[in-house]
């Protein structure tokens, strides 16, 4: 059966700020946090969510987030005040350093990576390069 994508994910290039690496390659706010476990007591069948890339829109990458039965052979995982992420390989080095935040507005409610590491984004926000 295929994972189900939980929802969108935005991208923000951090100028300003440099974020230090933690021991996890990813940090979680605890908004992120929050809205992790109320998803996940939806899903009580699922062991926590996969972070992942693929080649998609106008500058190249974007991230993905499904929910996960299990954790790959080499993923990276990262538990944050209970809630289990699991890296694909392919999309570690692109989040090292990187501050998972969800965000709240009149339009939109989403999960959106602060990541150091981005070169650029496209316009809308939702792919990056490297």
């Amino acid at each position: 059966m295929a994972a189900r994508a939980i929802g969108r994910a935005t991208v923000r290039a951090v100028t300003k700020k440099r974020l230090t690496p933690q021991r996890a390659p990813l940090v979680l706010t605890q908004d992120a946090v929050s809205k992790l476990k109320e998803l996940m007591k939806e899903r009580p069948d699922m062991l926590g969510v996969k972070v992942g890339v693929k080649t998609r829109g106008c500058n190249g990458l974007s991230y993905t987030l499904e929910y996960a039965k299990e954790k790959g052979k080499f993923d990276e995982e990262v538990e944050q005040d209970g809630v289990k992420v699991f890296i694909d390989s392919k999309a570690q080095l692109t989040l090292l350093g990187t501050e998972m935040d969800f965000m709240k507005s009149q339009l939109a409610a989403e999960f959106v990576f602060n990541n150091p590491n981005i070169k650029g984004t496209c316009g809308c926000g939702e792919s990056f390069s490297v």
